[in-house]
């Protein structure tokens, strides 16, 4: 409930500053003012309740109110992006006519009319490019070099999926076809290395049900994010997860065995998921062999640090979605080592998959979606 409040709040907020920089402030006058008010009061409440989708509200009816409201707010997010530089520009105009003593303010009427005009027109054509974008997860294909891998383990293909983000403003039919897609590639191992969900088991869980048709030679393992705590509890999605088939790996370790030969995968809880589901590095990669390689199954990329001690030969995170909406991208490198793709930290080989789905806005904008497919080689002799 609290969620929906502050969300409610920052809609009011939202709305009012649209309206003014909308409206207002291009003149608009009569009915056009009262219609365009009136959508987006329309919107902000949407907005609002998109938030309480899959939590307070059941998606099998409210989920079409958490796709436009959610399609709404990337909306916003460029207004504000495109209504901030025209203010900026408005200011800086001011300011200059002050300093050589010209008569007047900022921005003509007319000019912040059109400016505005064009804003609009861009936010929407973005966000109308981003639904498109978020719609279809590309299937990307790398090489994973691990150091003493075993012959048997030469050329293991394995798919990699992870913030589905099902609940608001997606379901069962995005699901469905994810595992499509994954199946189709014949990966000999799959994992799922988070975020599936926003939402509570009850309303969400019946979503996942396609999961259930996952299958690999090697298994089907997945680890929780940090969406699995918001509003639920975490572990209550894990053995959800274990009802559809995915072996759920929690502080563990396990041994992946192929002719005879072993590699071993671990995995562990979400960087900031609460007590009693911290992650516990040591109970997951200590005591082991360290003469076989270890893949880490852990969901943002920041948990290479604590994991580097333990001689992580891999680790496959996702969490950062890339951004999501550019130019976010920029902003994430301030709290991730590795947005996207390959990367080092602390010596560990990390890589980061741009994720399946989108949280919140079902929406993408330069950062694809996609469903990572990791071949294994061994590292070259050096």
């Amino acid at each position: 409930m609290i969620r929906l409040v502050v969300a409610g709040v920052a809609a009011l907020l939202v709305t009012f500053w649209l309206h003014r920089r909308l409206v207002r402030a291009p003149g608009v006058r009569g009915r056009w003012a009262v219609a365009a008010d009136v959508v987006l009061i329309v919107l902000g409440v949407a907005t609002t309740m998109a938030f309480a989708v899959g939590d307070v509200f059941d998606p099998e009816w409210a989920r079409p109110i958490g796709f436009v409201g959610f399609t709404w707010a990337a909306v916003v997010y460029y207004l504000l992006l495109g209504t901030v530089a025209i203010a900026i520009v408005s200011g800086v105009v001011r300011v200059v006519r002050r300093v050589v003593r010209r008569p007047g303010g900022g921005l003509p009427r007319r000019v912040l009319a059109g400016s505005t005009a064009v804003v609009v027109v861009a936010a929407l054509a973005v966000t109308g490019y981003g639904l498109t974008e978020a719609a279809s997860p590309r299937i990307v294909e790398h090489q994973a070099d691990l150091n003493n891998l075993p012959a048997a383990f030469d050329g293991v293909r394995i798919a990699l999926v992870t913030d589905v983000h099902v609940g608001s403003a997606r379901g069962e039919g995005f699901v469905r076809r994810v595992v499509d897609d994954v199946m189709a590639q014949h990966p000999d191992l799959i994992l799922l290395g988070g975020d599936l969900t926003d939402g509570t088991v009850a309303k969400v869980g019946p979503d996942l049900e396609p999961l259930r048709d996952l299958h690999a030679p090697l298994g089907v393992f997945g680890i929780s994010g940090n969406h699995e705590y918001y509003v639920d509890d975490g572990g209550a999605w894990l053995d959800f997860w274990e009802t559809l088939g995915i072996t759920t790996l929690r502080n563990e370790r396990v041994e992946l065995q192929r002719g005879g030969d072993v590699v071993d995968l671990a995995g562990v809880y979400d960087e900031t998921a609460p007590d009693p589901y911290a992650p516990d590095y040591a109970a997951a990669l200590g005591d082991r062999d360290r003469s076989r390689p270890v893949i880490l199954l852990a969901h943002q990329p920041i948990q290479a640090e604590d994991a580097a001690e333990y001689g992580v030969d891999l680790q496959l995170s996702g969490h950062t979605h890339d951004g999501q909406l550019w130019p976010n991208t920029y902003l994430v490198r301030f709290q991730q080592p590795v947005t996207a793709g390959w990367g080092d930290v602390d010596g560990v080989p990390v890589y980061v998959t741009r994720g399946t789905g989108a949280w919140g806005p079902p929406v993408r904008v330069l950062a694809p979606p996609e469903i990572t497919v990791l071949t294994l080689r061994p590292s070259p002799a050096r």
